[in-house]
């Protein structure tokens, strides 16, 4: 990209510069500090960059253009200039008629997509009325217990209008089931349902520990559901593969990269070993990233994570279609980094992590509410999150060219240097046999344990400021509105699932119960078996627990 001389010259001019202008301007002065690191300390911050940190950068290949490999620059040739990102707010409330009443306000608000919570029971396959759910129905999320919770969720809400991403993993099926029930009850031909599953069990064992079943059979689970999905709702997205959670657990930017990816690759093989081609399903995986405070740090992760994937779709599984070698991904606002001291900073903190997503391209954004430090966001607060990217959007400037920081001496060599350290992670995984059994020798969490005590220790001694937490404090804080949930709303919730099995046909559950027992104990594809079952209103737990009896629970170390 630059001539061989004029690099030279260019580190000849920058050695005398450190040494005569800036040099003696630090000894007469000092910095602020004796080390400058991006945000999780992944990399040291040189002091100035030049075209001689980049000097190895070739345009067409590390860069390129957008929609052509190595899609450094965007996975669509207009990226946001043609389409700006979907606006998809995360909202899941006690009940399915609250989450509709907030839906319904999101859309009415000017969201361009949903996101369902879902609460713990539910993300652990239990009912309502069972005991491990006592203290949890509809805290963390939307109860479902029954197709008749989905119908109330969705009321008036036309599958074939929104695109709806639903946060789930150890019972993904049965959700993605229930959405597929829904579509067929509302007449929506299952092409046209656009969204997105989770389904990143992976993660769970990594940073959440959501899980339910042993590896091997929730791999089979995915791997079916991604078989079903290509032929019946191949506008779907049959997974999220999520560095969200592994970055909100400690790691640094490069590792979210590395085990995200690697996370990706299990599953890739895990398709492929189970007899489907990469082109028939690759083009449904999607990805799901954090954003921090670190701008420039975060896009060019962003960048990085593009180019990778498309490297590692080719060189690892011959990939011919180039949208199996896409990365197409949603990103959510740092959770980890809202404080409960001074929450109104928190609006500021997210503005600025959403624009990083936004200059590193994102295709979703979730931007979380001021108050998600300490309950779940109250309207006012969800207002604010979605109007945050709609002034990013329209009047920032910031989507009116394609990856406006490209060229940027920092922002290349960050990338590079994220993608450096990313691979280096990754030649690591495969010497341990790969993402699963790094995984289950705990070695992955060990990782990303060591980075997060690192980073507290270094808030709690004062080396990262944390504005509001340990510098520029106050006395005291203003009260606020928080979100409730009512209490009677559990006992509401037990009710009204025992109206629906009183009223549900028991027999055509106990049929479509025992077809899918019969499908799990074979190799029969098991989703075609929920779909029937949750439309005879089987409930979540019923349908996981038939899982749990033929395949096991998981328990870590055994």
């Amino acid at each position: 990209m630059y001539d061989p001389e004029e690099l030279d010259a260019i580190r000849d001019a920058k050695e005398s510069w450190e040494s005569g202008t800036y040099g003696e301007t630090v000894d007469r002065f000092g910095e602020r500090k004796e080390t400058f690191t991006t945000d999780t300390g992944g990399q040291e911050v040189d002091p100035l960059y030049t075209p001689a940190d980049v000097g190895d950068h070739d345009y067409r290949e590390d860069a390129g253009y957008p929609g052509e490999e190595p899609y450094t620059r965007g996975v669509y040739s207009t990226m946001h200039r043609g389409r700006l990102w979907t606006m998809r707010q995360y909202a899941g409330m006690g009940t399915a008629a609250e989450t509709n009443e907030r839906f319904n306000y999101l859309i009415d608000q000017g969201s361009s997509g949903l996101s369902m919570a879902f609460d713990l029971p539910t993300q652990m396959g239990y009912d309502s009325d069972a005991a491990m759910a006592e203290g949890e129905v509809g805290r963390s999320g939307v109860a479902i217990d029954t197709l008749d919770d989905f119908e109330t969720v969705f009321d008036g809400i036309p599958l074939d209008e929104v695109s709806t991403s639903m946060t789930i993993n150890a019972p993904a099926a049965v959700l993605l089931a229930m959405y597929v029930a829904m579509g067929d009850k509302q007449g929506v031909p299952r092409e046209q349902l656009r969204g997105t599953i989770q389904n990143d069990i992976m993660k769970e064992y990594i940073a959440r520990n959501l899980y339910i079943y042993p590896p091997e059979p929730s791999m089979r689970l995915i791997t079916d559901i991604f078989e079903f999905c290509a032929a019946e709702t191949p506008s779907f997205n049959t997974i999220s593969i999520s560095g969200y959670h592994i970055r909100e657990a400690g790691s640094t930017a490069a590792q979210e990269v590395a085990f995200t990816l690697g996370d990706g690759i299990e599953y890739v093989e895990a398709a492929i070993d189970a007899g489907l081609d990469v082109d028939e399903f690759a083009p449904q995986l999607s990805f799901f990233f954090n954003a921090h405070n670190n701008i420039f740090e975060e896009a060019a992760k962003f960048r990085a994570a593009r180019r990778m994937w498309a490297q590692i779709m080719e060189e690892r599984f011959d990939a011919q279609n180039p949208k199996s070698k896409q990365l197409k991904f949603h990103t959510q606002t740092g959770g980890s980094t809202l404080t409960a001291q001074q929450i109104e900073n928190n609006v500021v903190r997210v503005a600025y992590q959403a624009l990083a997503a936004v200059l590193g391209g994102t295709q979703s954004l979730h931007t979380n509410g001021k108050d998600e430090a300490l309950a779940l966001p109250t309207e006012q607060s969800v207002r604010t999150a979605l109007r945050t990217q709609q002034i990013l959007a329209h009047e920032s400037g910031a989507a009116d060219t394609i990856d406006p920081l490209a060229g940027s001496y920092y922002v290349e060599n960050l990338t590079d240097g994220i993608e450096e350290d990313a691979f280096e992670i990754l030649e690591e995984v495969d010497r341990r046999g790969g993402m699963l059994e790094a995984v289950k020798s705990q070695w992955v969490q060990r990782q990303i344990q060591d980075v997060a005590f690192e980073r507290q220790r270094e808030i709690e001694e004062g080396d990262r400021v944390i504005v509001g937490v340990n510098e520029f404090e106050v006395d005291e804080e203003p009260e606020m509105d928080l979100e409730e949930v009512d209490p009677e709303q559990e006992q509401n919730q037990r009710e009204r699932l025992n109206e629906v099995k009183a009223d549900r046909d028991g027999e055509a559950v106990d049929d479509a119960l025992a077809s899918l027992r019969d499908a799990a104990q074979g190799s029969e594809n098991v989703m075609p078996h929920i779909v029937d079952a949750v439309k005879a209103y089987a409930t979540v737990q019923e349908v996981s627990d038939v899982l749990r009896d033929e395949f096991g629970e998981y328990k870590p170390g055994r």
